[in-house]
This record gives structure tokens, C-alpha cells and sequence, in this order.
């Protein structure tokens, strides 16, 4: 008998000093009184879009260049992606989530605490696409009429004029505005954005007019040709910048210029060239991208961003390489021409560099999207909202009153049909609520309405629970049967109505994480959590409350307290 009575009192102090912990999570204004080495102090209430409010994005992946069963990988690919990139900027608790709707797949990213659409909209699409590309070949030209001759002879005349124009500017800035011109006046997109920087060069990939002036003509840092230089693409400003000799694997030494050029583009004598894309599209893309890094040029200092490859981006890169010497491949990034480095010799070990006229701070962002994650596929946005602060604290404001209001209701109903029982079993579920909400932050869970819902209802199913208990130990009482043997024949008697009960519950829950939506999953969680504690608080809980109120021999002869 004293060793029942000593476990009752074990159990009890237990139950009250768990019930201490959980109220201190539960309570967010508790720990903040208390010194900061207390661990509860971290955890905090995670709220949802719908209440905390925030920024709610619907993009649409474009899966045209990938194959329909490559399709669902690149979507997976992409919401890891998304997930990455918003971790790494600090969102709180983002949701990201793969849809498809007919034959068009859709990413949903929920975005709480985030106010500002366009800023999230930017943190999004930040993360880059990556591609390689090679010179496609141009088709046949087709022969033009002497009239159209004329015309392009006459347009030819004007960008040579323009050239002469553009020299002259630069002799009067003394070549400092070199780089600037080209920005401004080049018509060659894979240089003009660098400043007209062509990188290093070997004069036996350069076509002849432009290899001979450069080589010969050109022989200090810094100096500019003082007349166009004609070529089949237009006419050239070169200025040549450095030189250096390199030596390859073999030990021969080769050396390398490296210039800056303004390019205006002249119309073809000979015929038209139809339109056809400049670009060739690769099977290397950012897929194969392991990480990047920022770098710096040995020789000139500047700013690169160093790739390394997976190795099946490896083995890509080096076919790649091996098949274009002495063309140029493009480096696109967010479908933009970044680079167009020519390719002076195959590249095996997968490692790549993107030159440009990069600041370190442009070269360091830039390797910080990239190991973030490269999208496999092209996203666009199709759909934005925002969920205002305001809304969200009213919808917890009213949330918060209506399961005050419910579980007051529910307490005065328990506590008038079973007197010292029900007001045993409100404590039990205060204790249980904080219990349960405990849970929340410990895991966390990001409260919802849906999720909120849940687990109002999962308090309803533990007053179930205790209803079940109590009318057995009302029965039990009425046959006039000793208080102490009346409770434990209560709980055992009830305990497989609430384990079937509970059971079917709880399978519902899964069934509803495993298939539902964001919402609806939301729900399940929070109701499966407060089911299983809700079985701990009935079957323990409850029974140690009354048991040890049962040791007052005064309390279990009023059989008239427990409903009886």
C-alpha cells in the first residue's frame, strides 16, 4: 500500500515539473524575464502565412528543353533549389511546394514575414540558370540585288565614318575611355558588357586582319590602332593591353595578347545570311555544377568566378572543349551572354572559369548564387500576393478567443456534470494544451489556421477521452464499489474505446499528410500531435490527478463529487 502511495506521489511531482517545462516554452514572455542561459528560451511560436502574414509567389517551370520523364526530376530540382536559396537568406519557415495543374507544373513558395513582394520576387529569381553554348554554324547567304548592294554599300560607308569618329575620341582621351566607348558603341555582345575585353588571345585563332595588326602593328600597353581594321565581321578599334607566354603540358611556349576591341558591323556584298540562332544549345548546364569560387587573374588581378564541375559535367565540358578549339563558347547566365570565351585547347578536370568585368563584390554574389543552386529549368511567375501583418494578427487574435471561449465552455460543462472529476480533467488539459503547444516549438510546427484548428479539435477529442473515463467511474461508483477499484476498473474498461478511437484518427492524419496540400497538412500534423498526447494525458495524466486525490479518505466517500 505505502509503495502505490509513493509512486502516486513520484508520478504526480513528475507531471508538475513537466507541466512547469512545457508552461515555460509555452509561454513566449516567460523565458524573456530569465537569464539567457536558460535552453527554453530559443524556441518560439513559428507562425503561417495566414497569420503571420507575408508573400505568397506561383511560379511555372518551363520544361520545353527537358523530356517528359526528365520533367518531374528538373521540378524537384528546382524546388530544392528555391528552398535552398530562401534558407540562405534567412526566411523564416518557408514553404516550397511542387503542383501540377493539367500538364503545366507549378512551385508554390510561401514566404511568412516577408512583406515586400518585389524583394522576395528578387531573392527568388536570383537563383541563376546557367548554360554553355557553341557558335552554331551559319547557314548559306543568300544573293542580294544590285540595288540592295548599293544600300549596304552606303550603310558600310557610315560605320567606317562612325570608327574614324570614334578614334578620334580616343586619341583625345588619351585611350583612357577606351573601355567606356566599347560599352557604349560595340556591336559585339559577348565583349561589350567587359569593356570590350576579348581576354588572351594566341594569334593563330584570330582571323588574319585582326591577328597581324594586334601582333605586329601593336606593340605597347595601352596602344591603339589609329585606323578601322577590316574583317568579315565589321570594322575593329583594338587596343592592345598585355602580353604573356605561356607554356603548355608539352613545354611548348606560346604568347598571348590581350586586347580590347569596338566592333561596327557591316552588311554582308555578297548576300543575306537567314536569321537563325547564334547559339547552339548544350547538354552542360548548371545540373553539373558542383561549386564555384571566387578567383583572380594571375596577370591582371581581376575578378573571375572559378567552376567546378560534377564529373559528368566534367566529361561534358571537355567533349565540349575538345570539339570547339578555336571557336568561341558562350556562357549564359538568367539567358543573358556573359562570357564567350574562344577555346584554345581541350580542358579536361572540369573546372571552368566566367571572366567579365566583374567588382569583387559583383564576383562574390554571383558565386554565392551559384552554390546556392543553379535552376535546371527556366521559372517564371505567374501569380503574387500579400498577406498584410494586420490580417494575420487578427486572425490569431480571433483564433486565440474563440478556443479560450470553447475551452471555457467546455470546463463549466465538465464541472458540472462531473463535479471533482471535471475539474480534475480541466487541469489535465491545461496541462495537456501546454503539452501539446510545447510540441509546436520543439519540433517546430508552423502554425496555421487549418493547423490551429487541428489542434483545437485534438483539445475536443481529449475531453472524449475523459468522458469515456469518467461515465465508466460513475457506473463503477453507483454499483457500490470501493472508490480505488472503481478507478482502475474505469480506465481499463475505457482504455479500448479510446485506442480504437484514437487509431482511426491518427490513420486519417497520416492519409491526410501524406496526400494533401500545404493546408491540409497543416491540419493533420497539429491533430495527430495532440491525438497521441491527448492518450498520455487520459490514460496518465487524469488517473494520477484522481488517484491522488482519491488518497483523501474525505474525497472518496463524497461519491456524490464524482457524479455518482
Amino acid at each position: 500500500m505505502a509503495s502505490t502511495r509513493q509512486q502516486v506521489w513520484i508520478l504526480f511531482a513528475l507531471i508538475i515539473v513537466l507541466g512547469f517545462i512545457s508552461g515555460s516554452i509555452f509561454l513566449d514572455t516567460l523565458p524573456a524575464k530569465w537569464p539567457a542561459k536558460y535552453w527554453f528560451e530559443r524556441f518560439r511560436t513559428h507562425l503561417g502565412l495566414d497569420l503571420q502574414g507575408g508573400a505568397h509567389l506561383v511560379y511555372e517551370a518551363d520544361t520545353s528543353q527537358v523530356g517528359l520523364d526528365d520533367a518531374e526530376t528538373a521540378i524537384s530540382g528546382v524546388r530544392d533549389v528555391i528552398e535552398a536559396r530562401v534558407n540562405a537568406l534567412g526566411v523564416s519557415e518557408p514553404v516550397v511546394q511542387t503542383a501540377k495543374v493539367g500538364e503545366h507544373l507549378r512551385i508554390i513558395v510561401e514566404l511568412a514575414g516577408v512583406f515586400d513582394v518585389n524583394e522576395a520576387i528578387r531573392q527568388i529569381g536570383a537563383t541563376p540558370l546557367l548554360e554553355f553554348k557553341t557558335e552554331a554554324i551559319a547557314p548559306e547567304p543568300v544573293p542580294v540585288s544590285a540595288e540592295e548592294r548599293a544600300k549596304r554599300e552606303q550603310f558600310n560607308a557610315s560605320q567606317f565614318k562612325k570608327a574614324e569618329e570614334t578614334i578620334q575620341k580616343i586619341i583625345d582621351a588619351q585611350g583612357q575611355n577606351f573601355a567606356e566607348l566599347a560599352t557604349e558603341l560595340s556591336e559585339d555582345p559577348g565583349s561589350a558588357q567587359a569593356g570590350g575585353d576579348l581576354g588572351f588571345m594566341r594569334r593563330e585563332l584570330l582571323v588574319k586582319p585582326f591577328g597581324d595588326v594586334l601582333y605586329g602593328e601593336l606593340v605597347g600597353e595601352g596602344e591603339t590602332t589609329l585606323e578601322p581594321v577590316e574583317t568579315e565581321f565589321g570594322y575593329h578599334i583594338i587596343q592592345r593591353l598585355e602580353s604573356r607566354v605561356v607554356t603548355d603540358d608539352t613545354g611548348f611556349e606560346a604568347e598571348e595578347v590581350r586586347a580590347r576591341h569596338i566592333l561596327f558591323r557591316t552588311q554582308s556584298l555578297e548576300g543575306d545570311v537567314p536569321d537563325y540562332q547564334p547559339w547552339a544549345q548544350t547538354e552542360l548546364g548548371g545540373k553539373q555544377l558542383n561549386r564555384s569560387e571566387v578567383q583572380f587573374d594571375s596577370y591582371s588581378g581581376a575578378s573571375q568566378v572559378g567552376l567546378q564541375f560534377d564529373d559528368e559535367g566534367a566529361r561534358l565540358f571537355e567533349e565540349l572543349t575538345d570539339k570547339n578549339v578555336g571557336k568561341r563558347i558562350g556562357i549564359f547566365l538568367d539567358g543573358g551572354l556573359i562570357s564567350a570565351p574562344v577555346v584554345q585547347n581541350r580542358i579536361p578536370g572540369g573546372q571552368a572559369v566566367i571572366t567579365g568585368n566583374f567588382t569583387i563584390p559583383e564576383a562574390r554574389e554571383l558565386v554565392e548564387r551559384l552554390n546556392a543552386g543553379a535552376l535546371p529549368v527556366p521559372i517564371n511567375l505567374i501569380s503574387q500576393q500579400t498577406v498584410g501583418p494586420t490580417l494575420g494578427t487578427a486572425s490569431v487574435a480571433k483564433s486565440i478567443t474563440a478556443g479560450l471561449i470553447g475551452f471555457a465552455l467546455v470546463g463549466l460543462l465538465m464541472l458540472g456534470i462531473y463535479r471533482a472529476a471535471g475539474l480534475l480533467a480541466v487541469l489535465a488539459l491545461v496541462w495537456y494544451a501546454a503539452i501539446v503547444f510545447s510540441f509546436f516549438k520543439l519540433i517546430p510546427v508552423t502554425l496555421t489556421l487549418a493547423g490551429i484548428a487541428g489542434f483545437l479539435l485534438s483539445i475536443g477529442m481529449a475531453v472524449d477521452a475523459n468522458v469515456l473515463i469518467f461515465e465508466r467511474l460513475r457506473e463503477e461508483l453507483r454499483l457500490g464499489n470501493a472508490f480505488g477499484h472503481a478507478v482502475g476498473v474505469a480506465f481499463d474498461r475505457a482504455w479500448n474505446s479510446i485506442r480504437d478511437s484514437n487509431a482511426s484518427t491518427l490513420i486519417t492524419c497520416l492519409i491526410l499528410a501524406w496526400f494533401g496540400s500545404s493546408v491540409v497538412k497543416g491540419f493533420a500534423i497539429t491533430l495527430g500531435i495532440g491525438v497521441l498526447v491527448s492518450m498520455f494525458s487520459a490514460i496518465i495524466i487524469t488517473r494520477v490527478f484522481i488517484e491522488f486525490a482519491g488518497r483523501s479518505r474525505w474525497l472518496s466517500k463524497q461519491r456524490w463529487l464524482w457524479g455518482a
